[in-house]
């Protein structure tokens, strides 16, 4: 393993790049594991994450293969919306049901069906940040540093924005249309449809600050009534 100082500009040149492409994915982790108890939820994060490094270090040793394979954007993209679409359909049929209900798959419980559910999502959007990093450096340590440094960063995001959707109810359903929103663009990326980040973002954005006002609006209302 050769090492050269300008290694570590491009491992944080690394960061950035995994901070600035998995800003989307930290939001989507929040609120699959939002439906779990506190204590789960961070255990959820934590389990995932040992499955984000494994796969991290396997996807950057197959990058070349990777590019090949559009196919997991589109069902990536498809599992958002259903994601997003199904959490409005409950909530249209219980109103008083605010908190999302857990997914369950293959007859695993609430917990292991969240671990699973945040390792599909981390795959789906590693694609785009493994192919940046290598096209950075062409050593496979530099690409797998700062992939795993840049992956936990993005962790500590979501842990905080599950702290913020307690203090803001109504985040719950913003996070849910921007969840549809980034299934939308990973649909639109296969067929070679390209949506700017500055737009992306100032979306979520703008959507954030729409559902904070709307749930202290709803503070206010309770303490009226």
């Amino acid at each position: 393993m050769h090492f050269e100082y300008s290694d570590l500009v491009t491992i944080g040149l690394l960061v950035l790049l995994e901070g600035l492409l998995s800003a989307d994915n930290a939001i989507v982790l929040a609120v699959q594991v939002l439906p779990l108890p506190p204590d789960e939820q961070k255990k959820a994060l934590r389990y995932g994450i040992i499955g984000a490094f494994v796969f991290r270090i396997i996807a950057v040793l197959l990058a070349s293969y990777l590019i090949n394979m559009p196919v997991v954007k589109i069902i990536g993209g498809i599992y958002l919306c259903w994601l997003a679409l199904d959490h409005f359909r409950k909530h249209g049929e219980d109103q008083t049901q605010r908190t999302p209900k857990a997914k369950q798959f293959f007859g695993l419980s609430a917990f292991w069906s969240t671990v699973i559910a945040v390792e599909l999502t981390d795959i789906v959007f590693s694609v785009d940040s493994i192919l940046a990093a290598v096209a950075l450096s062409n050593k496979q340590w530099v690409v797998v540093t700062g992939g795993i440094i840049g992956i936990i960063t993005m962790r500590m995001v979501a842990g905080v924005f599950l702290q913020v959707i307690k203090k803001y109810p109504r985040l719950v359903d913003g996070a849910y249309i921007i969840v549809f929103l980034i299934g939308a663009k990973l649909f639109a990326e296969y067929f070679n449809m390209h949506v700017s980040k500055i737009v992306l973002f100032g979306t979520i954005f703008l959507i954030m600050i729409i559902s904070i006002l709307w749930s202290n609006m709803d503070k206010k209302k309770q303490i009226n009534h």
